[in-house]
């Protein structure tokens, strides 16, 4: 795999299927988040559907050879605190195991990036799991620092 054979682009309805099933492959250590049966629950296409309809929120996919090799949800928020400037936050992403280490995660950060500072964006963020010492690794390779301590409240 060469980093030319890499598209980022916006996912579309065909695309649901592959990139349910690449985060939910994705699970802290390594395990599923839940089984899937094997046509996607109508939750799924709901939560697409409204995705797509949010203008502050893009659903991107990582394409190598007409195969969907990663997946990332880049949302846009405005706050008072940055005097009027959206921030950018990177959610879920995730590449599929075996095509780790090969620059598909690179190159989506690198996509987010730019369309963050096309947009004006202040800071970009996002939120890796405890867990995942290697993607806390990652991140830091790409410019971001550990700076902030999260915290979630499941409801």
């Amino acid at each position: 795999m060469t980093k030319d054979h890499i598209v980022i682009r916006e996912a579309i309805e065909q695309d649901l299927d592959a990139i349910v099933r690449i985060i939910n492959a994705g699970g802290p250590g390594g395990k599923q988040r839940e089984d899937l049966p094997d046509a996607l629950p109508l939750k799924y296409r709901r939560a697409f559907e409204a995705i797509n309809i949010e203008s502050n929120s893009l659903l991107m996919v990582a394409e190598w050879n007409n195969l969907i090799v990663g997946t990332f949800q880049l949302i846009f928020v405005t706050y008072l605190a940055g005097g009027g400037r959206p921030d950018a936050h990177i959610e879920a992403i995730h590449v599929v195991s075996n095509h780790r280490g090969k620059g598909v995660g690179t190159q989506m950060l690198a996509w987010a990036i730019d369309e963050s500072k096309r947009r004006n964006c202040r800071r970009i963020q996002l939120t890796s799991d405890k867990q995942r010492p290697e993607a806390h690794r990652f991140y830091i390779r790409s410019g971001f620092s550990l700076s902030h301590e999260g915290a979630k409240l499941y409801l």
